[in-house]
């Protein structure tokens, strides 16, 4: 099992006002939070060290707070791993928590159709301890 101190390196701290902004975007496209995605953002938050002030005015609004999508394909992957990798050592199982990595992944770019694969072999390659590299060649290779 990944350790949390195991997720934060120097490259993943760097990311991490990107990435909340992302997923907060992404978790409201709905135009609601659940009360999984709720929780989910409330650990993520604490991992990623947002302070609450930052929490509360990024919830309020989202829309107005700056998002660097991924530019390219290598850091769609580099986020996808990160993400996966949270959900992983958080033991966070079940539809919810996938269905939410799932339009996670959209919203870094990954085609609909596509999501459910992708998801599914992310989980799988975390589990399997793989470092990014590794990952981002599985994922590169899913559909050869």
């Amino acid at each position: 099992m990944i350790s949390i101190s195991d997720l934060f390196d120097s490259g993943f701290q760097k990311r991490n006002q990107d990435h909340f902004a992302a997923i907060v975007k992404v978790a409201m496209s709905d135009g609601i939070i659940t009360e999984e995605e709720k929780a989910f953002l409330d650990r993520l938050a604490r991992r990623l060290d947002i302070s609450e002030n930052d929490y509360k005015e990024i919830l309020k609004d989202y829309n107005s707070h700056p998002i660097n999508p991924p530019s390219s394909y290598e850091k769609r992957l580099e986020r996808l791993f990160d993400l996966s990798r949270m959900v992983y050592a958080d033991n966070i199982k079940g539809d919810e928590q996938v269905v939410l990595l799932q339009k996670l992944s959209i919203g870094l770019g990954f085609s609909t159709e596509n999501a459910k694969y992708i998801v599914d072999k992310a989980l799988s390659l975390v589990d399997q301890g793989v470092d990014s590299e590794e990952f981002a060649e599985e994922i590169k290779n899913m559909n050869r």
